[in-house]
């Protein structure tokens, strides 16, 4: 599409609109504006995945939130989480024993001296740190006793350490906002279920 027809089709917004995608992405191409105010115009989608607070802290679109935190490694740290990581392949299906948790990673940054911790999660973020310390609190410890200052998953000083770390996200997308992990292995079971009523027909 020429730029002329991007323009044309980019004045047939609604001028609160056009305004708001101007002053925000002054400087961008015309392109971008036109894909940004194809967003702002669709008031369904932006109310799917509208984005508001996961409690004490973080985001939250629909019913699925984010965590993300940035942590100093004690001496040698990065060493020993890399031989727990190698022992599993990476794998922290164990992790799975929360029940809400959609996923998680951990990343090593500034030559092994700092730990980035992320995850997606159900729900609110006081709850869900109490999941950790009630249903994996010793796959915590291990985890995070590699960390400066880690006061224990049970202590009542751990949420106030998290906060201190974590980094708000400043944007948040999610698919799925409304797809809890507990709606996902209802469908996958009722898939299953489908599948082998379907086998058994033949």
């Amino acid at each position: 599409m020429s730029e002329n027809a991007l323009h044309a089709k980019f004045q047939q917004f609604p001028e609160v609109v056009r305004e708001k995608v101007d002053a925000a992405l002054s400087d961008a191409k015309i392109a971008l504006k036109l894909r940004a105010a194809e967003i702002l115009a669709d008031k369904e989608e932006m109310a799917e995945h509208a984005v508001t607070t996961a409690g004490r802290i973080g985001a939250k679109s629909g019913e699925v939130s984010e965590l993300t935190t940035i942590l100093p490694l004690k001496p040698n740290g990065a060493e020993r989480l890399r031989k727990f990581f190698g022992l599993v392949g990476g794998n922290l299906a164990g992790a799975g024993q929360v029940g809400t948790l959609h996923n998680m990673r951990f990343v090593f940054l500034d030559n092994d001296t700092k730990l980035l911790f992320a995850t997606a999660f159900d729900g609110e973020w006081d709850p869900y740190i109490d999941d950790f310390a009630t249903k994996i609190p010793e796959f915590m410890d291990y985890l995070f006793s590699n960390v400066e200052g880690w006061p224990g998953i049970t202590s009542p000083d751990v949420k106030d350490f998290i906060v201190k770390y974590q980094i708000p996200a400043e944007a948040w997308f999610v698919a799925h906002p409304n797809l809890t992990v507990a709606e996902g292995h209802r469908l996958k079971r009722q898939e299953a279920a489908v599948q082998r009523f379907l086998s058994d027909l033949n």
